[in-house]
C-alpha cells in the first residue's frame, strides 16, 4: 500500500490518540496540516506537509515562572 499525506495524519493522529496526548489541528499553512501540542514543559508544532513529510519543531521551557511584571515585558517586546 502506497502511504499518502491523508494516511500519514491518520497514523499521527492514531498514535496521538492512543499515547492520549491532546492536540489541535490547525490549516493556516499552505499545502500543509498543523498539529499543536502542548506537554508539560514543552509544546510541539508538527506540520505534516502534502507530500507527506513531516517538520517538527519543540519548544521547551526553562521551568521558570514569571510574574506579571513579565507579562508587560512580553507585549512591549512584541506589539506593533
Amino acid at each position: 500500500m502506497r502511504t499518502t499525506a491523508t494516511t500519514s495524519l491518520y497514523e499521527l493522529l492514531d498514535r496521538l490518540r492512543q499515547a492520549k496526548i491532546h492536540y489541535r489541528i490547525r490549516d493556516d499553512r499552505e499545502r500543509a496540516v498543523s498539529i499543536d501540542i502542548a506537554v508539560p514543559g514543552e509544546r510541539w508544532e508538527i506540520d505534516l506537509l502534502a507530500d507527506g513529510s513531516l517538520e517538527v519543531e519543540v519548544f521547551k521551557s526553562d521551568g521558570s515562572i514569571h510574574g506579571k511584571a513579565k507579562l508587560g515585558e512580553l507585549f512591549r517586546r512584541f506589539s506593533d
